[in-house]
């Protein structure tokens, strides 16, 4: 008999002392689930650490990370400043996590304003909030809480969490943590429906030095009456009031970015939008932005468009995010403040994510086709990463690659035709130099071979180069992606050209993008969606079914705790039968 109880006792110690350190290994560090678009770069400013340190937690990563991949992220600056990441267990909800942080729902909820009941599931990560004064264990008993108007157990914290193994009891995870059978089911309410492998438990303090605190529920919330109780209280806004802060001495474009800002807002005046409307130079560098800040109005403003230099960027987010102002960012590829600040909106695509909005496309655009790559004599670095990722998708797809010299003549390039399928040409640099050589000999093929399925796709340079070479984009029934076009074949454009021309007694400059388009259109698609739908315009996004003159616009979040980037992509397609179509894949 006692042979069994040391036994047993040996085991239990055994248990507890792999729990613990499970529960450790698990605090260095937490599993982000792979999404499309995103780099080694880009998970490395999300998390705020070093792509080092993601790389040495995952082997192989500086090589090839892919969609779907769950990757290791360390706990880094932020945990040190009282925030940390959080990925969703199987079976966890909201009122869970509530328990194990000691934080109220709204404190979760308003961290991660891209979170709601619909996507609150296995393999999300969250940010968990530095828990504010107010929102720390009280040792006073309550009934309930305002933030959540449940019973102040909501707030109680867990000494550790134990993920269920097979044939694990009650009792025996109890007597693991040397606490009491009662004790573990009042931390843990739903175990009073049985307990499953994999459930996660919440394992409260011992009696000893846990606080007083009111009685659980004998039924915890849902996850959808949280997010609805917590719900902010909707504001319009009217008017709407929209600062504008740009370097007009800096580059004659912010100009007519302006120029076509306010065509904008005469338009929405006309159909009854209420704007309050300010206009700053801003300067180039960081102290003459700040000079613009200071200014007392600039505080009360629902939307600030700008800036244009890098470097006032990250000054300017910090202001808009302090004051819980929304900042279209219209010319940066490069922002990293995205990434954290909920409140950006991010015009311009950054490229990996431009870059997998393309891949979808191409493979819906062709889905049974062989590709055929022309290599230049000198590679195209630019255009390096683009290619590596199409190849990589079209393996993955099944799709038949095939490469070709730029020098290839016209029997070269119908020697890799395939009769039976859509044949592809892409070449590998966007130059002028390679459209020279290439297009002659595709051309002469096509007249020759007038069964022949052949298109060429190329990228969004190619929009300069129309005129030079439009009979041969008709010939080879040609595609190029973008992410902004126009053409004054459209009536959109020529309507916008003619009232530019009223306007200002001028012609639009013959450049891509046009700036007085695009500032058409992001001012249109932003003030509009704020007049219509307040402070509702997040959750309202995809109904905003605007035609745009020149940029689209598909806004998602980068992570339930960041801002908004664009993915919108079009095709440029010339048809053989001479018509052009701006394909919009939504």
């Amino acid at each position: 008999m006692k042979l069994r109880k040391r036994i047993l006792t040996l085991l239990l110690s055994a248990s507890v002392a792999c729990l613990s350190a499970w529960a450790q290994e698990n605090q260095s560090y937490f599993l982000h689930t792979i999404e499309k678009g995103q780099t080694l770069y880009s998970i490395a400013k999300m998390y705020s650490v070093s792509q080092d340190d993601i790389i040495r937690l995952n082997p192989g990563s500086a090589d090839k990370i892919l969609a779907g991949q769950t990757i290791k992220i360390p706990k880094g600056e932020k945990s040190q400043q009282g925030e940390t990441f959080h990925t969703i267990q199987p079976g966890e909800t909201l009122y869970r996590l509530t328990v194990t942080y000691g934080l109220s729902a709204k404190a979760i909820t308003e961290a991660n304003p891209g979170l709601s009941a619909d996507n609150f599931r296995a393999g999300q990560v969250i940010l968990i909030p530095k828990a504010k004064a107010t929102e720390k264990e009280d040792t006073t008993p309550q009934t309930t809480t305002p933030a959540t108007g449940i019973p102040a157990a909501v707030t109680s914290r867990c000494k550790d969490m134990h993920k269920v193994k097979r044939k694990e009891t009650v009792f025996s995870v109890s007597r693991a943590y040397g606490i009491s059978e009662q004790e573990l089911i009042a931390a843990n309410p739903e175990l009073k429906g049985g307990m499953k492998k994999g459930d996660f438990l919440c394992i409260p303090y011992p009696a000893s030095t846990k606080p007083a605190k009111a009685p659980e529920p004998l039924t915890p919330p849902t996850d959808k009456e949280l997010f609805s109780k917590n719900a902010e209280a909707i504001q319009a806004y009217s008017p709407v009031k929209a600062a504008l802060l740009l370097s007009f001495k800096e580059d004659k474009r912010m100009i007519e970015y302006y120029e076509g800002f306010l065509m904008a807002a005469d338009s929405l005046k006309r159909t009854g939008v209420s704007l309050d409307l300010y206009v700053y130079d801003c300067g180039k560098g960081t102290a003459s932005l700040a000079s613009v800040l200071k200014k007392p109005e600039m505080k009360t403003m629902n939307v600030i468009f700008g800036p244009m230099h890098q470097e006032q960027i990250k000054p300017l987010s910090a202001f808009a995010k302090e004051n819980g102002i929304r900042l279209v960012v219209p010319f940066s590829q490069k922002g990293e403040e995205v990434f954290n600040n909920p409140d950006i909106y991010q015009i311009n695509t950054p490229q990996s994510y431009l870059y997998s909005e393309v891949y979808d496309h191409f493979l819906r655009q062709f889905p049974d086709a062989q590709v055929i790559f022309i290599e230049p004599a000198t590679p195209d670095a630019d255009k390096a990463d683009f290619i590596s990722g199409l190849k990589r998708e079209l393996k993955r797809a099944g799709i038949s690659i095939r490469t070709v010299s730029e020098s290839a003549d016209k029997e070269a390039l119908a020697a890799v035709l395939n009769p039976s399928k859509a044949n592809v040409f892409v070449p590998t640099s966007g130059s002028n130099t390679i459209l020279t050589k290439v297009l002659p000999q595709l051309t002469l093929l096509v007249r020759e071979q007038p069964e022949a399925n052949i298109h060429l796709f190329g990228y969004p340079e190619w929009q300069t180069y129309t005129r030079d070479y439009l009979q041969n984009f008709f010939e080879l029934d040609t595609y190029f992606y973008s992410s902004f076009y126009t053409n004054t074949l459209f009536p959109a454009a020529v309507r916008f050209i003619n009232a530019y021309h009223k306007w200002y007694g001028k012609d639009l400059a013959s450049k891509y993008p046009n700036y007085a388009m695009l500032g058409f259109d992001t001012s249109f698609f932003l003030l509009k969606g704020l007049a219509t739908y307040g402070s509702a315009l997040e959750g309202n996004l995809p109904k905003m079914r605007l035609t745009p003159i020149q940029t689209g616009f598909k806004f998602e979040r980068v992570n339930n705790w960041g801002g908004f980037i664009n993915k919108k992509v079009f095709f440029i397609h010339f048809g053989k039968n001479f018509e052009l179509t701006k394909l919009d894949f939504e």
